[in-house]
């Protein structure tokens, strides 16, 4: 019973304590760490009582001071609290609350601590075979020296290949960032590859029954067993459905969603980490990078994703207007997350299609390619949904000389207002107007502080005027792409979608003089972009836009009236008045307010240590017993609530500075 009681007033002791502490702080701190400390100090109460007595010669019997001693004894018990404190202000400062996982968590987490700890050092020894470990330091890039960049890129492609799936999908991502990284690694992560040896059908065959739901023999009437093409991710395979239909089967390997989502976690921790600890990892937001990967590695994952996708092109290249162009037709009710049926086109890709399409003339080859270049420019400005990776090897070519858009995991989507910007800047470059396109530039993208808005001009000029007159020869694709670049030494940002359509844009190119390499491709561009900038001109097209913009200004637009009456009336009588309120925003005035708290509490803190040290140092003064003075015990008890104040303010400072300065990191990742 003695135990139980003892126990039972631990418990107690300890949660009073604790609260006391984190009341205090004025700040969440943990539980666990805030339990611990309160033991530590609850055991040394004892023995430092015991002291204290000593050292002051208390006499704990005498009636005449009880008063005294008990003062004396509460002040020890709030210097252990002040103590608890200072101790809790440090874990704070350095090791914050939420960083480091609770105990049930801990132990939940150590089988997957031991795998992530082998994926880590397999991360870093493949980093430093191929001589990029100092990348992964503080100093970053000054460590390697003066390495030039197209050697750092080859390794890092190398690297990345070596490190499966996850990584080989990031430096595809990053290869879409021009505005990011520098042209040498976009060139040198463009040829990132997934090519792998195909999985063993017997895995691959228990995967497409379990996601048909029923014996294959029910559904199919056969289904090759050796792929006609193999990625880390999936492979495809011919079939026949028990119809007689001809159908591709795109099938996800057995074990890529667990390794995917395995990598995913540690380029997320990778990401946090050289974000936190590196100039170069803030600078290119890393962390964002990583989140923003991981949302598009989840939903390619997702074979539902693109079915949608699928769904949505298809739509907008049927509005097009060119038959030749089509988009596989899918089955969706056999297809799952993990698999997709879509009928079969015959034919080879763009890459490899040179046997069939020397069939056909070149004024037959120039009119396929101005039919998908016209699809591609109205996917981008008309419907808003395009194919975002558009390379020869996404390009099917048939017999009968159809184009068919293949592998829709990558789809971008621009809003109404960016899609007239792209056709305004496309008028533009077709009337040679530097200044309207120009324009076009500052309503797409998001400006930087520093614009220099003549220069911008007249660059933007000079590049219409090179590849407009015909002095270039790179093609139409190479407008867009040097018009990227230019963008880019602007200071321009450049949101992520709009990236994607000028890189799907300048990805074109390859696959056009491929279908005919005689074609002028700055002047069918043109005459493209034209056709599709007087679509959108049209009278019903006017028309459809004039009715959304007064559809929303409408409310405004009935009020109007009522307010006009209503500011005529107050000027009339002497009414008006204007009101202005320097804080009006609930964060300015909490802003404000949390500043003042802190000044007003660093000074009582400081006049509570001075005032303190004052008496502790002054002589003379009433006795509390025959060994200590009260003006000695008033003076500590001053340093007590300063030291108590001045921890808070330091605590407060700390959790106030790092909250901010997620904040901002946030708010610049979007």
């Amino acid at each position: 019973m003695d135990f139980l009681t003892y126990a039972l007033a631990t418990v107690v002791n300890v949660a009073v304590v604790a609260v006391v502490t984190r009341r205090l702080l004025g700040v969440p701190v943990g539980w666990p760490r805030t339990i611990v400390v309160s033991l530590l100090m609850l055991g040394t109460f004892s023995g430092v009582g015991t002291w204290i007595t000593a050292a002051l010669h208390l006499d704990l019997a005498a009636t005449d001071q009880v008063a005294a001693t008990a003062a004396i004894l509460g002040l020890t018990v709030g210097w252990l609290l002040a103590a608890q404190v200072a101790i809790l202000a440090v874990l704070e400062a350095f090791v914050p609350t939420g960083t480091l996982p609770g105990p049930v968590a801990l132990l939940r987490s150590v089988p997957l601590r031991r795998r992530r700890a082998v994926r880590y050092s397999k991360i870093v020894r493949i980093a430093a075979a191929h001589g990029l470990s100092a990348y992964l330091r503080p100093t970053g890039a000054r460590a390697a020296g003066d390495v030039p960049a197209s050697k750092v890129a080859r390794s890092l492609r190398e690297a990345l290949t070596e490190g499966g799936v996850t990584f080989i999908k990031l430096g595809q991502m990053l290869s879409s960032r021009p505005d990011l990284l520098p042209e040498a690694y976009v060139r040198e992560l463009s040829s990132l590859q997934s090519n792998v040896p195909p999985a063993p059908w017997p895995q691959i065959h228990s995967v497409l029954a379990r996601e048909v739901g029923r014996p294959l023999a029910e559904v199919f009437e056969h289904v090759d067993e050796v792929p006609v093409a193999a990625a880390s991710v999936a492979q495809v395979h011919r079939a026949q459905l028990i119809g007689g239909e001809e159908v591709v089967v795109k099938i996800q390997r057995p074990e890529a969603r667990r390794q995917a989502l395995a990598d995913l976690d540690i380029v997320l921790r990778l990401g946090a980490w050289l974000d936190r600890t590196t100039g170069w990892g803030r600078r290119l937001g890393v962390d964002g990078l990583a989140k923003g990967f991981a949302r598009s590695l989840e939903e390619e994952l997702d074979y539902r994703v693109e079915l949608g996708n699928m769904r949505a092109v298809a739509e907008g290249v049927a509005r097009a207007g060119f038959p030749r162009v089509t988009v596989p037709r899918a089955r969706e009710d056999l297809s799952t997350s993990h698999v997709i049926v879509m009928e079969r086109m015959s034919g080879s890709p763009v890459s490899a299609a040179e046997p069939v399409l020397s069939r056909f003339s070149p004024a037959e080859r120039r009119q396929m390619a101005e039919d998908l270049l016209g699809v591609v420019l109205h996917q981008v400005v008309i419907t808003g949904v395009f194919h975002a990776d558009l390379h020869p090897g996404n390009i099917f070519v048939s017999e009968e000389g159809g184009l068919g858009l293949l592998d829709l995991g990558a789809v971008g989507r621009l809003d109404r207002g960016a899609r007239t910007s792209i056709g305004l800047l496309l008028a533009a470059v077709d009337r040679q107007d530097s200044l309207g396109a120009a324009d076009a530039l500052l309503d797409l993208l998001d400006r930087s502080e520093h614009l220099d808005d003549r220069r911008l001009e007249r660059e933007v000029g000079q590049l219409i005027l090179r590849h407009g007159s015909g002095l270039s020869s790179a093609g139409s694709a190479a407008l867009f792409v040097d018009l990227f670049r230019l963008v880019l030494d602007h200071g321009f940002a450049v949101p992520s979608q709009v990236a994607a359509a000028f890189r799907a844009l300048g990805s074109l190119e390859g696959s056009l003089r491929l279908i005919s390499p005689g074609m002028d491709l700055v002047e069918a561009a043109r005459e493209q972009g034209r056709g599709l900038v007087t679509q959108t001109m049209t009278p019903a097209a006017a028309k459809e836009t004039l009715e959304a913009q007064l559809a929303s200004l409408l409310p405004v637009i009935q009020r109007l009236p009522r307010r006009i009456n209503k500011i005529t009336e107050d000027v009339e009588a002497g009414r008006l008045t204007v009101n202005v309120r320097a804080l009006g925003d609930p964060r300015d005035r909490a802003f404000i307010t949390g500043i003042v708290h802190q000044v007003v509490m660093t000074a009582l803190a400081a006049a509570c240590v001075l005032g303190g040290i004052l008496l502790v140092a002054s002589d003379g003064g009433p006795m509390m017993t025959p060994t200590v003075e009260l003006n000695s015990f008033l003076g500590f008890t001053l340093l007590f609530f300063g030291f108590v104040l001045g921890s808070r303010v330091l605590v407060l400072i700390f959790h106030q500075h790092r909250t901010t300065a997620d904040a901002l990191r946030s708010d610049w990742r979007r």
